[in-house]
């Protein structure tokens, strides 16, 4: 009889709840007109093409997140924000025993100049790349953000009119 407890004791411990935490993050899906097409700059960390974003800090709000993230990670002086409802992403994570759920707002930032990238290699940005935009969808290596970048080419024309 004492296994059986202690076997129930186990168990009972096994399917314990999990902690759950809500993070913040925000990024910014940078464009350019580049010989008639829409080109969207994509990052390549740790092995894998995305779009630059990172979490908010404390006292941060939303929007200054996206343009620190951004540029921090790609090197960048400056990018406006010209367009602010692109759908979120949504990313679930475990570490230890608690669950993170991720909730990324995104913005879009246009650039006009002749700026030249730098990636922020202490985060594992290996490249910072100018990607045409149907490619991007194609080329993005995290699925949650294939509809982010759907929503942007098809919100593109009230973009460019920001």
């Amino acid at each position: 009889m004492q296994m059986k407890r202690k076997r129930v004791m186990t168990i009972l411990q096994m399917i314990q709840p999990v902690k759950t935490k809500k993070v913040e993050a925000a990024g910014g899906i940078v464009f350019r007109e580049f010989e008639n097409e829409t080109q969207v700059l994509m990052i390549f960390r740790n092995g894998f093409w995305d779009i630059p974003k990172g979490k908010r800090e404390k006292g941060e709000t939303i929007e200054m997140c996206a343009r620190r993230e951004v540029m921090e990670e790609v090197g960048a002086d400056s990018l406006p924000i010209v367009y602010t409802e692109l759908v979120p992403s949504y990313h679930t994570y475990q570490q230890k025993r608690k669950i993170y759920n991720k909730t990324t707002y995104w913005y879009a930032m246009s650039f006009n100049s002749e700026q030249v990238f730098s990636p922020e290699i202490s985060e594992g940005i290996e490249r910072v790349s100018w990607v045409q935009l149907n490619d991007a969808i194609e080329k993005v290596d995290y699925e949650n953000l294939v509809p982010v970048l759907a929503d942007f080419k098809n919100k593109l024309a009230d973009i460019k009119k920001a």
